[in-house]
């Protein structure tokens, strides 16, 4: 495993499971459950991973390596369920909450699917969980579009016999992790973009220092900044997971009337949502802000279809105090702006490609007290994954929605996927059960900062908004 995966799968407890999932809807009818399987195991050998599980070294001496399940059983990781029949969104929602909240089995290859049938006008849905250490939020788009088709009438080969390799003996683990050890940091010195062998690291670690240096300004105003620490907290077993939805169209047009991209409007709508939710509660004050950490995937174009993790992150303060939507837009967009350019000089690769040379021993003790302490710098996680803008299918039938399920951990209790399918955008919000009972008033408030956004852009530019 790469430093950051192996991280994510340290970071994995009973309260705070770290696989990340969606929600896909389809319409009807619903396959047969053997003929679902019998599609994920003719997919399965262009997707290796998934017959593997996690192999950990003895005493952490190494990172956890990848090796073939002997016992893998499709049956185990492909489930079968129902709602009452006609279920609506809220049935669906329930049941969605309760798979995703559920820890995957980290003895198993780290994934489940599950076909759920029953739902209203003949629909269905798949409920599907990955393990963070497995994939990013791009690395499992990518997925989803390998495991389905661009075609309603696609064929597919028959699912072919499988040999699981011998999985290495306690003894060649250590072995292979102390060779590791020695060899690794070689290896990534010679690798190092420049590298002259030590002095290439040192010009990376100089380089990766001047990088987080630049951000030192930036990190001193957010200190001064009050947050709303009471979002912050300890994370129980159980989780809240509720849903809005926008049209993609909606969000280009309020872009176009106020400038930015269209993420820095998805973050002012959920920034409504927060406001909604801190005046509900009585904790809405002047100058507030709820810092929200933003993913930033910083893969490659040559490094599409591997299912590592390849993401950075930045921490933006989403206005909560202030009253005027196109304020809490303008705020938004200004410090995206300056997220770029501070990106643009920062090499996130280098800094990540760091722990290469941290020892695996501490890293795991290092991701454990993390989040054993909490922590009250960000009360919230967004993250925006684009989906494709062309209809998918399984075995025929036409997805019509798809939502996304983002974990939580380390003292933030909430986390909002978002997600675009065709002319739609998805908020997928999952949330600590005890600490947000009123998660529906989050996803309410995001609808109405589309809305209110929208009527402002309309306002701004009525020609524009007519066509």
């Amino acid at each position: 495993m790469s430093p950051t995966d192996a991280g994510f799968y340290y970071a994995e407890t009973e309260n705070t499971p770290l696989h990340v999932g969606s929600v896909a809807v389809f319409e009807g009818p619903a396959p047969s459950y053997g003929d679902l399987v019998r599609l994920l195991l003719s997919k399965l050998p262009l997707v290796p991973r998934y017959r593997q599980r996690v192999r950990r070294v003895p005493m952490d001496l190494g990172r956890p390596l990848w090796v073939d399940d002997p016992h893998f059983q499709i049956l185990y990781h492909v489930r079968h369920t129902a709602v009452p029949s006609p279920g609506g969104e809220e049935q669906l929602r329930n049941l969605a909450g309760r798979v995703l909240g559920q820890r995957l089995d980290l003895a198993k290859p780290l994934w489940e699917l599950w076909l759920v049938e029953g739902l209203d006008d003949g629909r269905w849905a798949l409920i599907s969980k990955v393990h963070h250490c497995m994939v990013d939020g791009v690395a499992g788009s990518e997925l989803m579009q390998l495991m389905f088709d661009l075609t309603p009438d696609a064929t597919h080969s028959e699912p072919q016999d499988w040999t699981p390799q011998r999985s290495p003996s306690s003894l060649e683990v250590v072995a292979g992790a102390v060779q590791d050890a020695v060899t690794h940091p070689l290896r990534e010195l010679i690798r190092l973009p420049g590298a002259g062998g030590v002095r290439g690291a040192g010009r990376t670690a100089v380089k990766a220092g001047r990088s987080l240096a630049t951000t030192m300004p930036r990190t001193a105003r957010q200190l001064a900044t009050p947050t709303a620490r009471s979002l912050n907290g300890p994370i129980g077993p159980h989780r809240r997971w509720a849903w809005a939805d926008a049209g993609f169209e909606d969000l280009r047009r309020v872009r176009t009337a106020f400038g930015g991209t269209v993420n820095d409007v998805v973050l002012a709508a959920i920034t409504r949502g927060f406001r909604d939710l801190l005046e509900r509660r009585g904790s809405l004050r002047e100058g507030l802000v709820v810092r929200s950490m933003v993913p930033v995937s910083v893969r490659r174009p040559d490094q599409r279809g591997q299912l590592d993790n390849q993401i950075s992150a930045v921490f933006v303060d989403l206005p909560v105090s202030e009253p005027d939507p196109v304020a809490r837009l303008t705020s938004v967009r200004r410090q995206m702006d300056e997220h770029k350019r501070r990106m643009q000089t920062v090499d996130a690769r280098s800094i990540i490609a760091m722990g290469d040379f941290m020892a695996p021993t501490m890293l795991a003790l290092g991701v454990r007290a993390a989040l054993a302490a909490g922590q009250m710098w960000c009360q919230a996680v967004t993250t925006n994954v684009p989906g494709p803008r062309v209809p998918l299918y399984v075995l025929g039938r036409r997805m019509s929605s798809a939502h996304a399920y983002v974990p939580i951990a380390g003292g933030t209790r909430v986390s909002i996927g978002i997600f675009s399918y065709l002319s739609s955008m998805t908020f997928g919000i999952n949330a600590d059960f005890d600490a947000f009972p009123d998660v529906d008033v989050l996803s309410r408030g995001i609808c109405t900062g589309v809305s209110e956004l929208l009527e402002a852009a309309s306002a701004a530019s009525p020609a524009g908004a007519a066509t």
